[in-house]
């Protein structure tokens, strides 16, 4: 089973790195500009020309990557998930809308996808009307949603809902929940990168890929 995730190092260059979470190394990793559909198409090619059999996914939840995978089971990194509710409403929300649905969040990783569902639903038939408030423009008359920004971090839970407890419906494949095994990886990359700004940039190279082969 292969965990698929990337992180970039600078604004315009990253590594895409597949790992497997069963032989706890890194298989595979391609130095990129830019994270698209087609790196992940292109690394899985060569992953399974290569022998290797991708049983199920782990991904970070970027934007139709999903649908690489669509013929095997997919589950969304819980973590990846609570890190985007607090890039939405913080992780000190003001309003009473926001403290609750960042404490439903808060239980991500030991709940399940049916208690996750009910207290949505709750949450937004209690909140409901509260979410279609309206702010307009007095100079346009354009208007935009008030709340847009709790708004998005609802729709974001209701979006991945149906790939967050993906673990728990294939018990027998023991996949992650999280993409942590190999987010520890990145974190030493990054501060590599932090403390060594200004080494050769084939140094760098070098010494990321030594990271990433161990």
């Amino acid at each position: 089973m292969i965990i698929a995730d990337s992180t970039f190092f600078k604004r315009a260059s990253g590594f895409c790195v597949f790992r497997s979470s069963h032989l706890k190394k890194n298989l595979l990793w391609e130095e990129i500009k830019y994270e698209t559909i087609d790196v992940y198409k292109r690394n899985r090619l060569i992953l399974e020309e290569a022998g290797f059999v991708i049983l199920a996914t782990v991904l970070d939840g970027r934007a139709g990557v999903r649908a690489v995978f669509a013929d095997i089971p997919v589950q969304m990194c819980q973590f990846h998930q609570k890190m985007i509710i607090n890039r939405y409403i913080t992780t000190k929300p003001k309003l009473e809308a926001g403290i609750e649905l960042r404490g439903i969040t808060h239980n991500l990783c030991k709940t399940s996808e049916e208690a996750l569902s009910e207290a949505l639903s709750t949450w937004n038939g209690k909140w409901k009307e509260f979410l279609k408030e309206r702010t307009t423009n007095p100079i346009t008359g354009k208007w935009h949603y008030t709340h847009k920004r709790l708004r998005s971090a609802y729709r974001s839970l209701k979006t991945n809902l149906p790939y967050l407890f993906t673990y728990q419906k294939y018990p027998e494949l023991n996949i992650p929940n999280t993409t942590n095994s190999l987010d520890g990886s990145f974190s030493q990359l990054k501060e590599l990168v932090r403390i060594h700004r200004g080494i050769n940039k084939e140094i760098k190279r070098k010494i990321i890929n030594e990271i990433l082969g161990k």
